[in-house]
Parts: structure tokens; C-alpha cells; sequence
């Protein structure tokens, strides 16, 4: 990163960007780059730790340099110890940095938790992709809590869609402080893409099908049932499943028990998200319970199927690029079988458009701070934003 820059001879504004999991070093990015070329703000990149071994050679491909790293995580800690850990290591951090904003992303621990040091500090907040919802305060979990607990601390919301600009102003946020910028993983999958980075995963030239799988609320008896049904679906002879499987030892012992000697099955460690992308755009089809890949399959025109009984991004499936097909394993075959069967079917999925912007989303975030900046700040909290406004 460069030097603060003088602006009109004061000091560039510091603005702290909190990120800890790969999905949130993924969403930040193109974040971290528009700040930076900035002459009015100097980002100051805090790595959490929450996911260290997956996250830091990615950060390191993304070009970004975190100044503060907290060693948080502990063997299979509760959520109450790390959001411990985390609130007071980034409340030192805050203080030591004293900075004129944090940025946080998305609806992971780090995400609370450098909302609520922020607030304990009186330094206003930036949410990048807020007003998520799936309208249930536990599914998934804890992410939905978390998501619903930083709005409102929030004084910034950067929704990705109008439905999550929507959702936001009904719950009460003024709306002045609710703006639509697009999501900005569609920002970084095009910069990769246009950069020809990474690798498939892919090992066959049977048809792809790609699966993502490790909600906790996926786990156990269910994730069983679902590795059952992937086995099933492999067993068709004409598809190649490629499964990164999760570090989780809940995700890991079912996945590998269940498919490690199926022959047209291809489980990986966790793929860096370069060779991920590149073997995103060589599948045919994705299955999954995660919601940054019902993101960025339909700006690379795969239907998705999404293994889960709710999403907080339901505009991916009224645009008709994804399903919500639930968690049943014969409702999974039948879907996925439907779509791997049905040309017509498939090009409909293929061809739906993307919800989610048009990769200027970093762009319109730091065109909204530079606006805002050049005034006092306000008080971080909107006033008529209650916890218990749900």
C-alpha cells in the first residue's frame, strides 16, 4: 500500500478494513484497491486470524497487506470465547490506530466483532454487503444474528441489491444511510477472470459438477444423508463431482468416510479462491449451502442449486439462476438429475441474469465515503434502529 497522501494538507482519512475468512479477504479486496487509489483515505487492513491458514496465501495473491494480525483462534473454541478474544483485540488495535472509520464485510464473527469494537470506540461503521436476511434468526447460525446485530451499529449500509436496500429501510434505517452499490464479489471474480488466475481442480473431461457443502447447520446425520446423494449422483457415469472439502473435522470425517474411494468423485483440501474460480468457470453445475457461490456461479452463467431450507439472497433465485432445493436427499437427485437431463432446463438456469451488479461495486463504496467524509461524521448508531426492530 502507499503512503498517506495530503489532502488539501491534512492527512488522508484512516479507514480500518476488518476481514479474518477467505470470503471476507475475497469482498474486501476490490475494496482495499479503490480506497487506496484514493487521495482521500488510507486503508489500514486488519486480519483477525479466524481462518489464518486459508486466508493468508490468499492474501498474499490479492495484493493486500494486513498492518495488524490477531491470534485469536483456539481448538475447537466456543462462538462466546472467540467473540471475546476478537472485541478486545480489535479494541486495542482501534485505539492503537485511532481510525477515522472501520469497514466490515458480510456476517461472520469478525464482521460483529469489528462492528462492536468500532462502537465501543465511537468510530463510525461501513457494512459492505449489508441487508442480507433469510428471516429466520438461527438459519443459518450464527450468521443471520450476526448480520442483524451489525445493522445496527451501522452508519454506512452498502446494500449489494434494492431488495437488500429494501429489507433495511423496513427495519427501519434511515434511508439515507441505505446505498445500493452492487456486490463486490462480482468486482473481484471479473478482475481474476480477466487475469486468466488459477487452475481447474477438474480431473476428467466428464461434466463438471461442482459442490460446496459445510453450514453447521449442514452437519451430522443431514450431511451424511447428503454424501449419500452426491454418491448417488456420481454413479450416473457421465459427471465428475469436484468437493473441496471444509478443515472443519464435522465436515472433513463425514465427506471423506462417505466418497474418498468413489472413482468419480474428486475431494480436495480447501482450493485457493484463484483455483477455485477457474474451476467454477470449467464446471457445469453447482451444488451448495454457501452464499458467496450463489454470487458468482450466475456472473458465470452455472445454475446453482442451493442445499438449504432458506437464503438471504433470494433475488439470485427470482432471477431463476439458482433453486432453493432443501435439504431432502431426494429432492438434491432429482434436481440435480433434472438439470443434468433437461438442455432446455439447464439453458434457462445458464442464461438468467445476475443480480448481483455490474463489478463497480468497490467504485460507488468509496464514491459514497469520499462524499460523506468531506462533512463531521456522524454518530455511528442510528438512533431509530432498535435490536429488538425485527
Amino acid at each position: 500500500m502507499s503512503e498517506p497522501l495530503p489532502v488539501n494538507g491534512s492527512p488522508r482519512l484512516r479507514a480500518a478494513v476488518v476481514l479474518g475468512t477467505r470470503p471476507e479477504a475475497v469482498k474486501l479486496a476490490p475494496v482495499v484497491r479503490a480506497l487506496d487509489a484514493s487521495p482521500y483515505f488510507e486503508p489500514v487492513l486488519v486480519n483477525t486470524g479466524q481462518h489464518r491458514e486459508m486466508l493468508e496465501p490468499m492474501l498474499h495473491r490479492l495484493h493486500l497487506t494486513p498492518r495488524h494480525s490477531l491470534d485469536v483462534m483456539r481448538e475447537r473454541q466456543q462462538l462466546s470465547a472467540l467473540t471475546a478474544r476478537l472485541v478486545e483485540g480489535l479494541g486495542e488495535v482501534f485505539r492503537h490506530e485511532e481510525p477515522d472509520l472501520v469497514i466490515v464485510q458480510g456476517d461472520t464473527a469478525s464482521t460483529l466483532c469489528g462492528a462492536l469494537a468500532a462502537f465501543y470506540e465511537r468510530i463510525p461503521v461501513a457494512h459492505v454487503e449489508a441487508g442480507l436476511r433469510s428471516g429466520v434468526p438461527d438459519d443459518p447460525f450464527p450468521e443471520e444474528l450476526n448480520r442483524r446485530l451489525v445493522s445496527t451499529m451501522t452508519r454506512w449500509h452498502f446494500a449489494p441489491t434494492e431488495r437488500a436496500a429494501h429489507r433495511l429501510r423496513a427495519e427501519g434505517v434511515p434511508p439515507d444511510a441505505v446505498h445500493v452499490t452492487g456486490n463486490t464479489v462480482i468486482d473481484n471474480l471479473l478482475w481474476v477472470r480477466r487475469r486468466k488466475a488459477g487452475r481447474s481442480a477438474f480431473r476428467t473431461g466428464r461434466r463438471g459438477v461442482l459442490v460446496t457443502l459445510h453450514r453447521r447447520e449442514n452437519q451430522g446425520d443431514r450431511m451424511r444423508m447428503m454424501a449419500a446423494t452426491l454418491q448417488r449422483l456420481a454413479r450416473r457415469g457421465d459427471v465428475e463431482i469436484l468437493l473441496p472439502v471444509h478443515r472443519s473435522p464435522a465436515v472433513r470425517d463425514v465427506l471423506e468416510s462417505a466418497l474418498g474411494h468413489e472413482p468419480h468423485v474428486t475431494l480436495t483440501g480447501p482450493l485457493d479462491y484463484f483455483d477455485f474460480t477457474a474451476s467454477l468457470a470449467a464446471c457445469e453445475l453447482v451444488l451448495t449451502d454457501s452464499g458467496g457461490v450463489q454470487e458468482e456461479a450466475p456472473s458465470l452463467d452455472k445454475p446453482v442449486l442451493v442445499l438449504r431450507t432458506t437464503t438471504e439472497r433470494p433475488e439470485v433465485v427470482t432471477a431463476g439462476a439458482a433453486r432453493l432445493v432443501g435439504v431432502e436427499p431426494e429432492a438434491i437427485h432429482a434436481a440435480a438429475n433434472a438439470l443434468l437431463d433437461d438442455p432446455a432446463d439447464y439453458q434457462g438456469m445458464a442464461a438468467a441474469p445476475s443480480p448481483f451488479g455490474d463489478g463497480s461495486a468497490a467504485r460507488r463504496i468509496v464514491e459514497r465515503l469520499t462524499q460523506d467524509c468531506a462533512a463531521p461524521l456522524p454518530h455511528p448508531l442510528q438512533p431509530d434502529v432498535s435490536l429488538v426492530d425485527w
